[in-house]
């Protein structure tokens, strides 16, 4: 953990209790630890659980020029079934149009849900926008595999 760069928050997953009262876990290089947290990244809110939270604060939320104001970063379900049904949960959302009262027509609404599985990532720590573009590719891949 020293090798890492920035400020370091551990999101608790269903496996940390045992490392968490480990005498010998290194605390001190943790600027926070918990279950759920909300950060800024370039003017985006980012939210962080461990686990996937299907109606997240602000997923609705859109700059001037439509992009999403907000994503929210998960693991737990690595790359089982579970994530088969977050996926169709996200495509089925992405697919509901809504009414905003800042936009003339309805449009989708973003659901920008992003699984952090480190397999997804090869095990690298990745920067929100290196997320948002693995994730990308990876559902292009995904539609591209059922049509």
């Amino acid at each position: 953990m020293t090798r890492l760069n920035g400020k370091k928050h551990l999101i608790e997953g269903n496996h940390d209790d045992k490392y968490l009262r480990d005498k010998h876990f290194e605390d001190q290089l943790l600027k926070s630890v918990g279950p759920y947290m909300e950060i800024r990244d370039n003017g985006r809110t980012v939210i962080l659980s461990h686990y996937p939270i299907f109606c997240y604060k602000g997923q609705y939320r859109r700059d001037k020029q439509g992009r999403p104001l907000t994503n929210m970063l998960y693991g737990h379900v690595h790359n089982t079934q579970d994530e088969k049904l977050v996926n169709d949960f996200i495509m089925k959302t992405r697919a509901t149009m809504v009414q905003s009262r800042h936009a003339p027509e309805p449009e989708p609404i973003p659901c920008n849900m992003i699984n952090c599985f480190c397999m997804f990532s090869d095990y690298q720590p990745m920067t929100l926008d290196e997320w948002i573009e693995i994730d990308k590719k990876r559902r292009e891949r995904m539609v591209a595999a059922v049509e």
